[in-house]
This record gives C-alpha cells, sequence and structure tokens, in this order.
C-alpha cells in the first residue's frame, strides 16, 4: 500500500494570509476580482467559483479575509451561503484609497498617460522654436550681388 504525504497548497495559503486592512486584502487580484463580481449582485460561492481556475475551497478563504476586513458579508439561505458587497467596508476602502492619491501620484498617470501615446515629458517642456536671427538687410544685398 502506497502513502502519499499530502503538501498544504503553498500559493493559496499565502494568497489567503490574514491581512491587517482593507486596502491590503482588495490588492490580491482574486480578491479584488471577487469584489467585481459581487459588484453586480449577491452570489454563492459556487457562482464565484466558477469564474475561477481555483477551487471553490480557495475562494471561500479569500471570501473570508474580505469578510474579516469588512468589505463582504454572507447569509445562509438554505445549505447555500449568499455573499454581498458591504456598503460601509466600501466606503472605507475607498477612502483609504481617497487620502492615497496625492498629487504625485496624479502627476505619474499624466506621465503615463503621456509615454502611453508616445510622447516624452520632456517634450512638454522644451521652449518653442525662435525665429531665425536676424541678417542685416545690406548683408543679404552683397550676398545677392556676388
Amino acid at each position: 500500500m502506497k502513502r502519499f504525504l499530502r503538501l498544504p497548497n503553498a500559493l493559496v495559503a499565502t494568497n489567503v494570509s490574514r491581512v491587517p486592512d482593507a486596502l491590503s486584502a482588495a490588492a490580491e487580484p482574486t480578491r479584488r476580482r471577487i469584489l467585481q463580481l459581487l459588484a453586480s449582485g449577491p452570489r454563492t460561492v459556487n457562482d464565484l467559483a466558477a469564474n475561477f481556475s481555483v477551487t471553490r475551497s480557495a475562494i471561500s478563504q479569500h471570501l473570508g479575509v474580505l469578510a474579516e476586513v469588512g468589505l463582504v458579508s454572507n447569509r445562509k439561505e438554505g445549505r447555500q451561503r449568499i455573499y454581498s458587497v458591504e456598503p460601509t467596508g466600501i466606503a472605507t476602502l475607498r477612502a483609504e484609497i481617497e487620502r492615497f492619491w496625492t498629487d504625485e501620484l496624479d502627476l505619474l498617470v499624466a506621465d503615463a498617460n503621456r509615454l502611453a501615446h508616445g510622447r516624452d515629458r520632456r517634450e512638454d517642456h522644451r521652449p518653442a522654436p525662435t525665429d531665425p536671427p536676424h541678417t542685416d538687410s545690406s548683408q543679404a544685398s552683397q550676398a545677392d550681388s556676388s
């Protein structure tokens, strides 16, 4: 009889480790996608899991993290849990993001947009071309007569 050593799923364990705040929880790509899906309305774990390549159990763990930081809530209907976004948690997350957003980030976005459209930031700061140097009309006449 063969015995197999069962190793924990390190990827799942890493991604669902407990996080201290809503911003950190929502930063993880799978949890961010879960929030996007729940924004359209309440869903069961099975409904959510159908959108991912990870197991239903992994999605449940992600939902646990989101619930722990107050971004989602759930209610039990029969044998299923229905998850939905928690408006007060989302409002708190939004306030955190707005506090984080600064003029420097606005400038960073502007620079990124310039680069995306093929313009270098230095182009925006170059002085306008000047008129060619003026020549003395008598010099021009002498050059014409030569």
